[in-house]
């Protein structure tokens, strides 16, 4: 088992604040984004809302979120040894990889299967995580 991200929050409050510190660098992704584009000032205006923004910011969160990522069993174990999570599983039960992140001041976690495709497996989970264990924070 290994696992792949840096951030693990293990409070309602350290989820919260590590978003909030992500305003300014959504911002700036943004706007450097719109300048490789030539947007000139009135199609910047047009199109760069707060809504491009915010969902910048939901992406970087996302992507530093620690995924954990192992054989079934290992997640078996895992989840053996916390019973009193909630859990979403995406994918088929017969395929022998899973990655998961798990959310400790929620009680809640969501799971994806995978065979081969690590890094699409990861990345899919990492949306996951945030619109169904993150999102109701943040809004």
């Amino acid at each position: 088992m290994h696992t792949d991200g840096r951030f693990a929050p293990a409070t309602e409050e350290a989820a919260r604040e590590r978003y909030a510190t992500l305003g300014p660098t959504a911002q700036t992704v943004v706007r450097e984004v719109a300048t490789a584009m030539e947007f000139d000032k009135d199609e910047y205006d047009e199109r760069v809302t707060s809504t491009v923004v915010e969902r910048a910011r939901n992406a970087l969160f996302a992507s530093a979120l620690e995924i954990s990522i192992g054989e079934r069993e290992a997640f078996d174990d895992w989840r053996a040894a916390h019973p009193d999570y909630e859990w979403h599983i995406i994918g088929n039960e017969n395929v022998p990889r899973m990655a998961w992140h798990a959310v400790p001041f929620s009680e809640q976690a969501v799971a994806a299967t995978f065979a081969n495709e690590e890094r699409a497996a990861v990345e899919t989970l990492r949306r996951q995580a945030f619109g169904r264990l993150y999102r109701d924070l943040f809004e």
